[in-house]
């Protein structure tokens, strides 16, 4: 297999590891904190996690290791979407094993949860997973997205682990891999099973996060990856002068992405998605406010600029909610087929402008032709509208035009606007993770292999004090249960692991707001550049500005 130098040099990068995980595992003892709760619905979470709820948060410290010995047999499964680092933990957890025990094993389940349900497996040794570290990817065993959530498939897993007398498995995910993390184990508890589970926090768009969960792992590298790009495209319209470049970035449930980005780039404008919904702002707002940034810079003579755009902005547009759930009442059951029917646009536009209300057809009427089909074209397997299909940097910018073609009939704007889309989402997702990324993960692997050798069951692998340098880290765990509440999903009542959203109130937003009416008329723009792997730590490690400003 052909590999890039880069690569190669990657291949021999030592991770650094928090210094107490840096003496040895044989000088490695356990401090315990306090008992837990879970941040809501207390009783309700006590009820369903009677033998996993209210246990310590925990600390490793150096001192002897006081855990049984004995052969650890454990299976890692990588769940949901890339992101990068993911090779890492599992390295981590790998290299922690050996050299505990050269006979202990690790199982590596294929394709996400569903290898385990398949007993689709590989068995890592040294050649195989040398091959992949401080890469980017899932590659090494795959990932996938069926959810561990039914006693018939716990009882699968069970049967599984007892096949190969595994000790332990090791969930590596998001909020809803984590979730179902702490509810298999909690059913390994019930059944006297012997399994642990341990969890460890992934997530690009950076809302797996809490006063426990600092930031999760392939943040720092992706949105530095995005960054860059956008102060590549910043740059081009500064040199060009006769470009507004629209960039979508991820970010359906949460803006932290896009908030990241701009902090690193300065862009003329940034949507977030959290503050549309506290000022419940409309469509039409949204795109006054671009369009003013844009007629301010074509005064100055600039008709040129960025913005960036979160994919999940137009879910949190309260008008533009009230228009999915009735178009979704419009076309269910037998009416979805007598629209379909209908011959031409034009026959199906009547039909949708007979069915909803003054209010959401007025919404509905200012969209441009193409999301307007869209919104009646793409449906998922519930007949609903896939309103992440929806390119809100295209309805933006279209919008925005028909409000400077406005201003240009009322005399109020004499610019000129030629617009450019860009969606950052696949991009990210498996770049080389950035040292900080390479190091957060290898340290999250190793210690997840330190809660298995003390016993702990159901919880999440944690690793703080990130925003100092590694040597600082603090290791230790908490149970998964304390970052859980009860939500509403599909007309049942489910614990979950609350999403964390940009907080309005939290320094890297007030920063932002801060700043930005300076961005959206001047040019301010910052070009990160290429992620740095080798020079000075002040380039190489630094974290991303929401960490750094979070921890001021």
């Amino acid at each position: 297999m052909e590999i890039s130098s880069l690569q190669k040099a990657r291949y021999a990068y030592n991770p650094k590891l928090p210094a107490m995980l840096r003496n040895g595992i044989a000088n490695i003892c356990v401090k315990e904190g306090e008992e837990t709760q879970s941040v809501a619905d207390q009783e309700k979470i006590k009820a369903l996690f009677p033998n996993t709820y209210g246990k310590h948060e925990i600390t490793f410290e150096k001192g002897e290791n006081t855990a049984p010995a004995k052969k650890q047999v454990v299976g890692v499964i990588l769940s949901g979407g890339q992101a990068p680092g993911g090779h890492n933990v599992v390295c981590g957890l790998y290299d922690a094993l050996k050299a505990t025990n050269k006979e202990n094993v690790l199982y590596g389940f294929k394709k996400g949860p569903s290898g385990l349900l398949e007993d689709d497996y590989l068995i890592f040794d040294d050649e195989y997973i040398d091959q992949f570290r401080n890469t980017g990817g899932f590659d090494i065993i795959g990932s996938g997205r069926t959810k561990l959530e039914t006693k018939e498939q716990f009882a699968v897993a069970a049967e599984v682990c007892k096949k190969h007398g595994i000790t332990a498995i090791v969930i590596i995910g998001g909020d809803d891999s984590n979730t179902n993390a702490a509810v298999l184990a909690e059913y390994f508890a019930e059944n006297n099973t012997g399994v642990q589970v341990i969890g460890c926090p992934k997530t690009i768009d950076g809302d797996l996060k809490n006063e426990d969960i600092e930031c999760s792992f392939g943040f720092d590298t992706a949105t530095k990856t995005y960054s860059e790009i956008i102060g590549n495209i910043e740059r081009d319209a500064n040199s060009a002068k006769k470009y507004w470049h629209f960039i979508k970035v991820m970010g359906r449930s949460a803006s932290h992405v896009a908030l990241e980005c701009a902090l690193e780039t300065q862009p003329n404008v940034c949507l977030i998605s959290e503050e549309v919904a506290a000022k419940k702002m409309s469509l039409s707002e949204i795109a006054d406010y671009i369009a003013d940034s844009v007629a301010n810079r074509a005064a100055k003579g600039m008709n040129f600029g960025v913005a960036i755009i979160p994919e999940g902005v137009v879910e949190f547009v309260p008008e533009f909610s009230v228009l999915i759930h009735e178009i979704n009442e419009l076309l269910a059951g037998a009416k979805a087929d007598a629209f379909n029917a209908l011959p031409t646009w034009k026959d199906k536009y009547a039909f949708i402008e007979n069915g909803l209300t003054k209010e959401s057809m007025a919404v509905f009427a200012i969209l441009p032709e193409s999301i307007q089909q869209q919104l009646f074209l793409e449906r998922d397997p519930h007949g609903n509208v896939q309103v992440s299909l929806i390119e809100s940097e295209k309805l933006f910018s279209a919008l925005v035009k028909d409000k400077l073609s406005q201003r240009k009939k009322d005399g109020t704007y004499n610019g000129k606007f030629n617009p450019l889309h860009h969606f950052l989402g696949y991009e990210g997702r498996c770049a080389f993770p950035s040292n900080f990324d390479s190091d957060y993960c290898y340290s999250l692997g190793y210690n997840a292999f330190m809660l298995i050798q003390y016993g702990y069951n159901g919880y999440l692998s944690k690793i703080s004090n990130l925003s100092k340098p590694a040597s600082e880290w603090v290791a230790g765990g908490m149970p998964i249960t304390k970052m859980m509440n009860i939500e509403r999903r599909h007309g049942e009542d489910k614990p979950v692991i609350k999403k964390a959203l940009v907080e309005l109130d939290g320094k890297p937003f007030k920063f932002f707001a801060a700043h930005r009416e300076k961005w959206a008329v001047e040019t301010c723009y910052v070009y990160p550049g290429a992620i740095q792997y080798y020079g000075p730590a002040e380039v190489c490690d630094i974290t991303t500005k929401t960490l750094a400003l979070e921890k001021e």
